[in-house]
């Protein structure tokens, strides 16, 4: 990174202390140049949430190959929501310790395993592994949806699964198999919350290994606060169990 960038962030980071800071990198012509952001966190203190008038202002000035933030009293290392967005916006992430200074980039892989993830809302949650299971099993790209934390538990807001299954290009079915969505109640919820992929008698997951064994059956999923994983699909998982979905492109090969 030149001299004249690495300066700028410094300055944005001093300036935003004890808050984080945030800002895009871009191209503009042929000359490099940080572009610093507001941040919009409701604790900026420990997260940042770029400004999206910020966003579209940089992408109006040039094109954005990085994003940039600091960690206040803190390391350079990447925290699991870090490594998350990153491989989300598929960008480069820049991360400065302040007032330490030191910098560390982290690059997205393009794969993230679907086994053993951190649980990171919004980025690695239950969805998203019902979305790489899609991709990586069948070649089916489905929509994302912002959800806020929380969403399920006001009966005010929108249930997010029953509202946009349709236009996913779900059905409803009685019986589940192999690839089907298991849409799920966890706790004391207002709307359904959880979702998982059911995997029938065979635990074995495109590209990786299980460790799961016995009859079955088996689900995908990824739980709040834990790892994702391999379980048994049964007991108090099916009473659970609100929706049972099917892809219509999986319909039309059966």
């Amino acid at each position: 990174m030149r001299k004249n960038i690495l300066s700028a962030i410094q300055a944005h980071a001093a300036g935003e202390y004890p808050k984080e800071c945030c800002g895009l990198l871009l191209i503009v012509g042929r000359k490099e140049q940080y572009f610093p952001c507001r941040n919009t966190a409701t604790e900026p203190n420990e997260e940042f949430r770029l400004d999206p008038e910020d966003y579209a202002a940089a992408e109006d000035l040039g094109e954005v190959i990085a994003i940039v933030h600091s960690h206040p009293d803190a390391t350079s290392r990447p925290s699991p929501h870090d490594l998350a967005m990153c491989e989300a916006t598929a960008l480069p992430w820049h991360i400065l310790s302040w007032p330490e200074g030191d910098l560390r980039t982290i690059t997205p892989t393009g794969h993230t395993p679907l086994l053993k993830r951190p649980f990171v809302h919004g980025a690695w949650d239950c969805f998203a592994v019902v979305r790489d299971f899609y991709v990586r099993a069948m070649g089916i790209e489905l929509p994302n949806y912002q959800r806020e934390d929380g969403w399920w538990e006001s009966a005010g807001n929108v249930s997010l699964y029953e509202a946009h299954y349709e236009a996913a290009g779900f059905v409803r079915v009685n019986q589940p198999q192999r690839g089907d969505m298991i849409v799920m109640a966890i706790g004391r919820t207002a709307h359904p919350n959880h979702a998982g992929i059911y995997l029938g008698g065979d635990p074995a997951l495109p590209g990786e290994e299980s460790d799961v064994y016995g009859p079955g059956p088996f689900l995908l999923h990824h739980l709040y606060g834990r790892p994702s994983e391999v379980i048994v699909y049964g007991g108090p998982w099916l009473d659970r169990t609100r929706l049972i979905l099917r892809h219509k492109d999986v319909i039309k090969t059966c």
